[in-house]
């Protein structure tokens, strides 16, 4: 199992913090902000992940965590020129990824539980499912790509809508098989002029082929002000319960 860490991007919400750095190396408690999803990969155990970047920040993101020898793991790194999106990123992996299923999570989320289970039921559904996504309830839906399931499978995917269908989000923690490629390659740039995972997602939806589970523990992303204060609340509370 391998996994794909996706920190590239501009970081305009976050503006000025970002002007001189990227985004996911700012502090988020006592670490910085691309600690949470590296070791939400590694306590799943995944040890061989590849960090996506653009190359402005590439050598502060080498400087900071190395190899992965640290961290008892193996880092490889990806430059991402231009601001092509989350799916153009993740088409950069196809090489790394070889025959194998693997994960794919956001650099800025802040996961509290350990995903191992997501990780083996995959594996197990394979077959039936040919992705699955991680789904978390939050007070403010119509901030994420909302989601509605039912029995096993995803059935809707709606990015920020004004009246959410339901409270459940996409935390933008993924697995994928590597078909997936295929369909990342023939993506059409969305409105906002990216390739969106979203709209391989949706590819998904609509063949019945995309699953879930649902995250238990506390979760956020830490994209905005609002919520990298939030991320930042939420891992010192969670210090000190430890």
């Amino acid at each position: 199992m391998r996994g794909i860490l996706l920190a590239g991007g501009t970081g305009t919400r976050l503006r000025p913090l970002t002007k001189v750095t990227n985004k996911h190396l700012l502090p988020v408690y006592k670490k910085p902000m691309i600690y949470y999803p590296l070791e939400t990969l590694i306590k799943a155990g995944i040890k061989e992940i590849l960090i996506v970047t653009g190359g402005e920040h590439i050598g502060d993101f080498f400087r900071l965590l190395g190899s992965g020898k640290d961290w008892g793991a193996h880092f490889n790194y990806e430059i991402q020129e231009g601001n092509g999106g989350t799916g153009a990123a993740l088409l950069l992996a196809e090489d790394f990824v070889r025959d194998e299923e693997f994960m794919v999570i956001l650099g800025d989320n802040v996961v509290c539980e350990d995903v191992s289970g997501f990780v083996r039921d995959f594996k197990k559904e394979k077959e039936q499912y040919q992705a699955k996504i991680m789904v978390a309830k939050v007070p403010d839906p119509q901030n994420y790509g909302v989601v509605t399931f039912r029995g096993k499978a995803i059935v809707d995917i709606v990015e920020k809508p004004k009246n959410p269908k339901s409270t459940y989000v996409n935390t933008g923690l993924w697995m994928f098989v590597p078909q997936v490629f295929g369909l990342l390659k023939a993506l059409k740039k969305s409105p906002r002029g990216e390739y969106e995972i979203t709209d391989v997602l949706s590819h998904y939806v609509k063949q019945g082929q995309l699953t879930y589970s649902i995250l238990r523990s506390p979760w956020t992303d830490a994209g905005s002000f609002d919520s990298l204060y939030n991320a930042t609340v939420l891992m010192r509370r969670m210090e000190q319960r430890r």
